[in-house]
């Protein structure tokens, strides 16, 4: 919900510090990568208890995440990128979330479970139609940058980084913020699969009167 306001936001010091990276020839496959150990440090951070050391690593990593999108259109973006992109995010998403797990089972294990399950919804919905949207060569107009189709919800990444950052400042307060955050996930996930069924059934009855249009017109052709 927030992410198109924010990537506006950050634009500016993004393209900035790739204009450095591509002078330096670095790729953008190396700065996801590079990224993604940084987000494997956020997850051991937050194992040992290390909850603002964690944040640091954690907003590193999505600052990382936007780097390398920034690179990659500046060199060369590729469906490759996009694809390792993509899969580095959801483990990460899901590290953190192992990582309050792990730093206090008896009291955040039951909430991380249900934490990831909503984060498998709304990963699973957003997957799935960006799949449904290459086929039917659909395009976003609110991500027209992206490597594939960003269907919208009302938690995105920017509404993950700030709940990121709630928890790691209050920990104690994991099962808390956890349990709410999974019912805006579970929100996100009924309003993506609503939404993605309307669209596809549409574009598909509209493929359909075109190739009826097209297949008359060529009936009445002499």
């Amino acid at each position: 919900m927030l992410d198109p306001w924010a990537i506006k936001l950050v634009q500016i010091p993004l393209k900035a510090c790739a204009r450095i990276l591509k002078k330096k020839d670095i790729k953008p496959d190396q700065v996801t990568i590079a990224g993604f150990g940084i987000g494997l440090l956020a997850f051991f951070a937050l194992w040992m208890n290390w909850y603002i050391i964690g944040l640091f690593f954690i907003i590193l990593n999505r600052f990382m995440d936007g780097l390398d999108g920034a690179l990659a259109r500046l060199t060369n973006k590729t469906d490759a990128g996009g694809f390792l992109d993509i899969c580095l995010d959801f483990i990460f998403y899901s590290g953190m979330v192992a990582g309050f797990a792990l730093a206090d089972p008896q009291n955040n294990a039951i909430p991380a479970v249900f934490l990831l399950l909503s984060f498998v919804g709304t990963g699973t919905s957003f997957l799935a139609f960006a799949v449904m949207a290459q086929k039917y060569d659909l395009n976003s107009l609110a991500y027209p940058h992206k490597a594939m189709y960003y269907i919208g919800g009302l938690t995105e990444g920017t509404e993950t980084i700030i709940f990121f950052t709630i928890i790691c400042i209050f920990p104690d307060h994991f099962s808390f913020f956890a349990f709410f955050f999974a019912f805006l996930c579970l929100i996100t996930t009924i309003t993506r699969v609503w939404s993605g069924y309307a669209r596809l059934k549409e574009v598909a009855k509209n493929k359909e009167k075109m190739v009826f249009k097209q297949s008359m017109e060529i009936g009445n052709n002499p």
